[in-house]
């Protein structure tokens, strides 16, 4: 029987049907609704569409009605410091960093099987987690504690857990950001970032936990806005020979490749998002997602350039037939396997909490707290050290920092009391080294001191800490149980 070439109405729904949009507010618009019905794969969601988290099953049923279809519903939901479900009161679990060095991969599954059921139960059937970026960079200013660490073999085994953990509910996980973003110093939400690695490099790094997810059985990995010189000149996003080359030739994945949000500078402020859409589809990704914010106008402009593509030659409707086919298998749930155990959060909590030296007993402390906006990646994720301290301590008083501060003010505000410095990624915002110098002279003259360091390990010059051995507390993020184990540490 002769098959009959897809038509252009055909064409455009195939189109849509690789296409993740998001919206901003917690209401759907009714352009997202009319394109659902018109064929659109599914949603990404973010924390602005979701309040308090409670509510997220009612929003999927809804949105799912409307199309009359099973659809694709993602989000970011890693644990720790980025969090969709949780964006009011933080994660309940500790995220990547922390959990890499505990480095327990059955704590890990456990972890992430709890948050795969909760997503389950929330009609989500894609999870943009987890990180399979090796850190290997302190300056990364976007990456950080969602990396399990800075070894390749110790990233490979909890990114393989993780996968196991999210999967065992059904939903689909999605190992980023391809071919990986650790070894970078820039932040593709607003910038192309560049991986100046050798091909040496990246097989004996940055391509390990890939490797690894893909044993695992990872049905899908998103490709990073990424600049590899030693593999393309092109972004990651729009490279074959990196996307289909690299990841489906070389590694054999055959799951669905997804790719990061088309809003963000790296391929918005450079090729744009819609020449974007058509050039992922060309270099071999499925699912194409474009962000938080409103694009009404893609629903048209996508499919029109998706077609002009098709009649061009540029775009084979078969590689579209098969993107489209992709992008639909992570709208279904397959069949779950037996659920992990529930995770003890609080005693975890306490398991992924670092102490170097021996902790002073604090009288009537100061407590510092460096605080440094959240990335783009993050958002406005609440989180203090210091008030869990003030709860706990008799007598104790905070003083936050938001940049620089004079050290013999700070030395002279913390005279004759205990003295609790909170510090947050200082290889970034060097304005807190001078908040270190103060409680490392604080600590010399014989005052309780402690560092509590709540980002990505600052290495420690020896001639600051010195003979006094000042003691340190490593929470590797800002999750809201690491940060109760931390003032658990400082006042019992």
């Amino acid at each position: 029987m002769e098959v009959r070439p897809p038509d252009d109405a055909e064409i455009r729904r195939l189109a849509l049907g690789c296409f993740l949009p998001g919206f901003t507010s917690e209401t759907p618009p009714s352009w997202l609704l009319d394109g659902l019905a018109a064929g659109v794969g599914g949603v990404i969601l973010f924390g602005s569409n979701l309040g308090d988290g409670s509510a997220v099953d009612k929003l999927t049923e809804r949105l799912r009605s409307v199309a009359g279809r099973p659809l694709v519903f993602g989000l970011d939901e890693e644990g720790g410091d980025v969090t969709r479900l949780d964006t009011v009161r933080g994660s309940a679990v500790p995220g990547a960093a922390a959990l890499g060095w505990l480095d327990d991969e059955a704590a890990t599954e456990r972890v992430y099987a709890g948050i795969g059921q909760r997503l389950a139960d929330a009609g989500i059937t894609l999870n943009l987690a987890p990180v399979a970026d090796v850190n290997s960079d302190p300056r990364n200013p976007v990456i950080g504690v969602r990396s399990f660490g800075g070894s390749a073999e110790v990233v490979a085994r909890q990114v393989a857990a993780a996968v196991r953990g999210i999967q065992r509910a059904g939903v689909a996980a999605c190992v980023k950001h391809f071919p990986g973003h650790g070894a970078t110093i820039s932040d593709s939400h607003h910038q192309v970032a560049v991986v100046d690695r050798s091909p040496a490099e990246l097989e004996a790094v940055e391509l390990v936990p890939f490797r690894a997810a893909i044993e695992a059985g990872s049905r899908a990995v998103m490709t990073g806005h990424l600049r590899v010189p030693a593999l393309d000149t092109e972004l990651a996003t729009v490279s074959r020979p990196i996307t289909t080359g690299l990841l489906r030739e070389s590694l054999g994945f055959d799951g669905v490749i997804v790719t990061d949000a088309l809003e963000m500078k790296a391929v918005s402020g450079t090729i744009g998002m819609v020449a974007g859409f058509v050039r992922a589809l060309l270099a071999g990704a499925d699912a194409v997602e474009t962000g938080a914010a409103d694009y009404p106008e893609l629903l048209t402009e996508i499919p029109d350039a998706v077609l002009a593509a098709v009649h061009a030659g540029r775009l084979p409707v078969r590689r579209l037939q098969d993107a489209a086919r992709r992008t639909a298998s992570l709208a279904s749930r397959p069949a779950t396997t037996e659920p992990a155990p529930p995770a003890d959060e609080a005693d975890l909590a306490r398991r992924c909490i670092e102490v170097r030296g021996a902790l002073p007993a604090l009288r009537r402390p100061l407590v510092l707290e460096c605080r440094t906006e959240n990335g783009m990646a993050t958002g406005a994720l609440p989180w203090s050290v210091a008030d869990r301290v003030l709860a706990r301590a008799p007598g104790a008083e905070a003083l936050v920092l938001t940049g620089p501060a004079d050290p013999g003010e700070l030395r002279q505000a913390a005279a004759e009391r205990s003295l609790v410095c909170v510090i947050r990624d200082p290889s970034r915002h060097p304005w807190q080294w001078p908040v270190i110098e103060a409680a490392t002279a604080h600590a010399r003259t014989g005052q309780p001191t402690v560092l509590v360091d709540v980002g990505w390990p600052t290495e420690l010059p020896a001639e600051l800490t010195g003979p006094a051995g000042l003691p340190i507390i490593r929470t590797r993020g800002i999750a809201p149980g690491l940060l109760a184990a931390a003032a658990e540490l400082l006042a019992p």
